[in-house]
């Protein structure tokens, strides 16, 4: 068979996902079902995530077709089992966007993002069904801290909000307090989720998304240690043996580095 032409066209892609999924195609792309692909799906997500946080343009590219690469698989596979076929899912995003974005695509006005925000829950209200909760929409499957600020986001659409970021500060403390006179671990454990949520919803106000800041923080942590580490192999330290004081010293001196 013949090598696929013009790669830079989406059409291409959908053809080869197809050959890849045909009886003489590939074994394991035949192999291959919603379910197996769920952990796949996740892992390039979280690939795409890190190349954005890197700001590698290149490596974003690259993933990002891998991410499309499994969303062009999950069609394909739909479409085998009758269920939809890929024309069917962007005809449907595309209906949504228009939908949604009268304001762009309609009469009414948004002048302002609070507008768009106030226009597009009262559009999805009104898909919902009458007695469903305005946070069902929103997926549970999601990390614990984005989920968090989803939920928040989504009721301060309604106005169900801080007036003041003063307000959120002082509630910041008073969790802090709560959480030292919990007597039980379920009790420290309960306060302490409510300490997190508050720090969520703090960084939703400022505009601060929660997951990107401390997988920011996670990455300074890994380089700034791995310093420490390649400080105490060039002057033969054993890290476990230091005290900690002498830990401490490490540190600075990755932080200055790193």
């Amino acid at each position: 068979m013949s090598l696929p032409q013009n790669l830079n066209q989406f059409e291409t892609l959908v053809n080869i996902v197809a050959r890849l999924r045909a009886p003489d195609g590939c074994p394991w792309d035949r192999k291959q079902t919603h379910a197996s692909l769920r952990e796949h799906l996740l892992e390039e997500s979280y690939e795409v995530l890190e190349a954005l946080d890197r700001r590698e343009h290149e490596k974003l590219c690259e993933e990002l077709g891998d991410l499309l690469l499994q969303i062009v698989l999950h069609a394909q596979i739909a479409a085998e089992a009758g269920d939809f076929e890929l024309g069917d899912v962007v005809r449907r995003i595309n209906a949504k966007l228009i939908h949604r974005h009268p304001h762009v695509f309609g009469s009414v006005e948004a002048a302002s993002f609070d507008e768009v925000l106030v226009n597009w829950e009262a559009l999805k209200k009104k898909e919902r069904d009458r007695d469903a909760s305005m946070l069902g929409g929103i997926p549970r499957q999601m990390p614990a801290l984005t989920y968090a600020q989803s939920l928040q986001r989504r009721v301060a659409r309604v106005g169900f909000d801080w007036e003041r970021d003063d307000g959120v500060i002082d509630k910041l403390a008073e969790e802090v307090g709560e959480f030292k006179q919990a007597g039980s671990q379920e009790e420290r454990t309960a306060e302490f989720g409510d300490l997190v949520f508050t720090l969520a919803n703090i960084a939703r106000r400022l505009g601060i998304d929660l997951e990107s800041a401390l997988r920011e923080t996670n990455e300074r942590f890994y380089q700034r240690f791995a310093h420490m580490e390649k400080l105490c192999r060039q002057r033969g330290l054993d890290l476990a043996k230091l005290s900690l004081a002498e830990k401490d010293a490490l540190w600075e001196e990755a932080k200055k580095n790193i």
